[in-house]
């Protein structure tokens, strides 16, 4: 009795097999469905970047005129002055004309971004690492889960509801009762020196920018931490580390650039927030902060307070003026984005040990 063995394909016959099957499916309803949704797909992925680009690119033309008229003297110049919009005259440099009387001078603007950022990372980074170590390292898994939540629902506020808290409540409580503490340092540090003011200042902005940096900072490094393996601590545990040691020499460095980049991340929230700088900032301008408590403006705030009266200039310099500040903060704020998602996205999309380690 013979029996007949199956016939079994070699494999580059199995191989060739397949390739034509597929061709064949990729000429059916399902290979275009296919192609469908990778064409989606691809215009999805390309479509921030095309936005980006856009506004960049709108904002550019729009600032071309205020590019030429101020030149450098835009960066370092501290009056800003629409000029006399009721005149007939103008007043014509480089080609390009403006109201009599005009002068644009961002140099406040960027100083008061730069300065309220960097109070706001000085006093919140501290605060957003502290929760973060306790999170993931003293706190319970199931309190650690009521907290996150609560500390994550910072970011959900409104920054309209930090300005008013800021105006009604936190500024006047540290112009009476904090402040003048404070400024009796101005003996050694110039800078803290009296009048304290209102309590709307740089020093206000920069603590209700703090606030609101706290759960960015606080959430991407706990996640980070949580990623640090057990046996390392382990280990430093069984060296006879303390709980402090074995973060400063194990868990930290273990997530140092991507802490690094949660820090970057925060301070771009910073530089661009807008409506709760309006209201504490005290809306100085036209002069550098002579204290810490001084009245500021930054960028985002002045282009929302000057926009109204930009649009009555019947040159269009004073909107061309405020697009190029707009594009100054935009790059800014592209730059520390960039460079925090970079940083971040090194350490948080491998589970092996980065960094330095131990």
């Amino acid at each position: 009795m013979t029996v007949e063995r199956p016939v079994v394909a070699a494999p580059d016959q199995a191989s060739r097999r397949g390739r034509v099957s597929r061709r064949a499916l990729g000429r059916g309803d399902l290979g275009l469905w296919d192609y469908v949704l990778r064409a989606l797909g691809g215009l999805a992925a390309l479509l921030p970047i095309a936005t980006v680009i856009f506004i960049a690119t709108l904002l550019l033309v729009h600032a071309m005129p205020s590019i030429r008229y101020n030149g450098v003297d835009f960066l370092t110049h501290n009056q800003w002055n629409f000029g006399n919009f009721y005149s007939s005259g103008t007043t014509v440099h480089n080609g390009v004309a403006a109201p009599i009387g005009a002068a644009y001078g961002a140099l406040p603007f960027i100083a008061g971004t730069f300065l309220t950022s960097i109070i706001a990372l000085v006093i919140g980074v501290p605060v957003a690492l502290g929760a973060a170590l306790i999170l993931t390292e003293h706190v319970p898994a199931a309190l650690r889960r009521w907290l996150s939540l609560f500390l994550e629902l910072l970011a959900g506020i409104p920054s309209v509801v930090y300005g008013l808290w800021g105006l009604i409540t936190l500024g006047p409580f540290l112009a009476n009762h904090v402040y003048p503490a404070i400024a009796h340092l101005g003996g050694v540090l110039p800078w803290l020196a009296a009048p304290v003011g209102s309590g709307l200042g740089l020093l206000t902005a920069g603590i209700v920018l703090a606030v609101m940096i706290v759960p960015i900072v606080s959430s991407t490094s706990r996640d980070l931490l949580a990623q640090v393996p057990a046996l390392p601590r382990e280990g430093a545990a069984a060296l006879g580390l303390t709980s402090w040691e074995s973060v400063r020499i194990v868990s930290l460095p273990w997530v140092s650039q991507g802490i690094v980049g949660a820090i970057i991340l925060g301070w771009g929230r910073a530089l661009g927030e807008t409506m709760a700088v309006l209201i504490v900032s005290g809306n100085g301008a036209n002069v550098l902060p002579s204290n810490i408590f001084a009245p500021i403006t930054t960028i985002a705030s002045a282009i929302v307070a000057l926009l109204d009266s930009a649009l009555s200039d019947p040159t269009g310099m004073a909107v061309s003026a405020l697009a190029e500040i707009g594009l100054i903060l935009m790059l800014i704020t592209l730059i520390t984005n960039i460079l925090a998602r970079l940083l971040v996205r090194r350490v948080s999309t491998t589970a092996l040990p980065v960094g330095r380690g131990i």
